[in-house]
């Protein structure tokens, strides 16, 4: 009797440590559960990883976020405007606090960029500006800066009279319409004539390469060439090589790609536009996790004008400045601050 009385005791024993612990378990799966969900949810839709400079927005914008105890969902559209489209309703589904837009097309994400914002998520435009429609929050660096800085290097070095050719970005990227304003108001007056202006319709090797060799099909005399970004710059380089021109012909362009900081320094590309990507993905990083506290706006003094249903409206406005970049300051700006290596850099020059 005694020994069966006992052996019953210990299975009751045992059944209830395993029930505390059980709940224990759940209790502790459904605390880590909680402080997943209670973390900033923040969604960002890249148009390509194809241009270097995404690459690096996306590691700084995610490691800055993550910094600050926030979850980032990172998605690429790959060029495809149906795609972000998709992208940025999946990011409304799963009730994240905050979409980040670098958009394929300006003007293609009205619907999209409503939904979210009717659901109570904040959208920040990154970049470029999300047209025909109200975001939260625009963050860029300054285009028609960058375009003025690619001007004011043609005014230096190309004499009065000097024909210059104009490959400019897609047309549904605003940024290069505001690029391409820069630099025509920076060289007005200045003797400097535009013999050739195209918008491609993608910033690829194709389009790139057509435009240049239009533009010297069309004209016997090219002093120089403003292009809508670095990539472009090669394309039209590599051309101008074709013809023995590399180098003679003054090309510029932006982002500072690595490719281009070594045409810059080896003789090929007299500019490019060092935009500050770290300090850009990293201050988007830190207004996307303010926005995500309903209670808390982020402090942005200036605001930028965008035409909804024909009426003017203000979108708050961070822009930070652009910097030209040449042989001279090479080092000062690029290697310096580790945006690229010296090495990396100087890999062609002796």
């Amino acid at each position: 009797m005694y020994r069966r009385g006992l052996k019953k005791t210990l299975i009751l024993l045992l059944a209830c440590t395993f029930a505390v612990t059980g709940c224990g378990r759940q209790e502790t799966q459904a605390e880590e559960k909680k402080g997943i969900i209670d973390k900033p949810q923040i969604g960002i839709t890249f148009d390509t990883f194809v241009l270097e400079r995404w690459l690096k927005d996306r590691d700084v914008f995610v490691a800055t976020a993550q910094k600050l105890g926030a979850e980032v969902d990172v998605q690429n559209a790959n060029g495809d405007i149906n795609k972000q489209t998709a992208q940025i309703n999946r990011f409304v589904e799963a009730k994240v606090d905050v979409i980040v837009v670098i958009p394929v097309d300006c003007y293609e994400l009205k619907g999209a960029v409503e939904n979210a914002r009717n659901h109570g998520i904040e959208v920040i435009s990154y970049d470029r500006l999300i047209q025909e429609t109200k975001t939260d929050l625009y963050i860029t660096v300054d285009s028609e800066q960058v375009g003025e800085a690619m001007g004011e290097t043609m005014k230096t070095n190309l004499p009065d009279g000097g024909n210059i050719a104009m490959i400019c970005g897609p047309e549904n990227d605003t940024n290069c319409k505001q690029v391409a304003d820069g630099f025509e108001k920076a060289i007005e007056g200045s003797g400097l004539n535009v013999i050739y202006k195209n918008y491609v319709k993608a910033w690829t090797s194709e389009y790139g390469t057509k435009a240049m060799q239009e533009a010297m099909a069309e004209n016997e005399q090219i002093d120089g060439v403003m292009c809508g970004n670095d990539g472009l710059a090669g394309f039209a380089i590599q051309v101008l090589s074709e013809q023995q021109l590399a180098g003679q012909v003054v090309v510029v362009g932006q982002d500072a790609d690595l490719e281009a900081c070594q045409r810059v320094v080896e003789g090929t590309q007299a500019m490019t536009v060092y935009k500050p990507i770290e300090e850009l993905a990293r201050t988007a990083a830190e207004f996307a996790v303010e926005l995500s506290d309903k209670g808390r706006l982020p402090k942005v003094k200036d605001t930028i004008e965008n035409e909804i249903d024909e009426v003017p409206e203000e979108v708050p406005y961070y822009g930070l400045a652009p910097v030209a970049v040449t042989k001279e300051n090479m080092d000062e700006v690029i290697v310096d601050s580790g945006f690229h290596l010296h090495d990396e850099v100087y890999l062609n020059v002796e």
